[in-house]
């Protein structure tokens, strides 16, 4: 076997891995893009479910405070904690823990400040049977179940795309080859999540 043909052997050998190692280094971040697609889209569903809910909250707002004599100190509460929740955006493609948790936890806040401000609603008979008041506990109530679904959804796309970035080798392809994936959180359930706000009334 002359010189040539062994270099031509060697060069076809180099071709075939220099290919192998593109098509696999191609298809993982072609994999990730995709996976992280998934994840960016969940994420604006939880996004726009808790937008919803702070839209329905202001025009609750708006309906109880003409109740004559209701608690001033409780309709506060809740203005402030919608604007503080309202306040905290993330980029959907670079979720930290620290950021979803400050996401998270300006949501629970907001949760507190209207299951409190329901259970006020309690001591107005005139309120609870105010037709406006009771179209937008129903929202509320579908609103918050929305939110649940759009959450659990999140999580199902996280976990994919972090098996994807974060197993071997692609871990390496990710370190060697500059990609920018990073580990995305899970959201975490909150304390009492087992149990939506509540935003139903017994109406006796």
């Amino acid at each position: 076997m002359n010189s040539t043909v062994k270099w031509l052997i060697v060069g076809g050998i180099l071709l075939v891995i220099f290919f192998s190692i593109y098509g696999k280094v191609i298809g993982f971040n072609n994999t990730g893009v995709a996976l992280q697609q998934d994840s960016k889209s969940a994420w604006g569903n939880v996004e726009s479910s808790y937008q919803r809910r702070n839209d329905l909250i202001g025009n609750l707002v708006n309906t109880v405070s003409g109740a004559a004599g209701f608690e001033k100190s409780t309709l506060t509460a809740v203005i402030e904690a919608r604007a503080k929740a309202t306040a905290v955006t993330i980029d959907p493609s670079k979720i930290t823990p620290g950021q979803l948790e400050a996401f998270q936890k300006s949501q629970s806040g907001v949760s507190s400040a209207l299951s409190r401000l329901m259970v006020s609603v309690e001591r107005y008979p005139d309120l609870k049977a105010n037709e406006n008041f009771l179209r937008l506990q129903t929202e509320l109530s579908g609103t918050e179940n929305r939110i649940k679904i759009a959450r659990d959804r999140y999580n199902e796309s996280v976990n994919p795309y972090n098996l994807h970035i974060l197993g071997i080798p692609n871990r390496w392809i990710n370190s060697i080859f500059g990609f920018d994936f990073k580990e995305l959180p899970y959201y975490k359930s909150d304390p009492g999540a087992e149990k939506a706000p509540v935003v139903k009334f017994d109406f006796k």
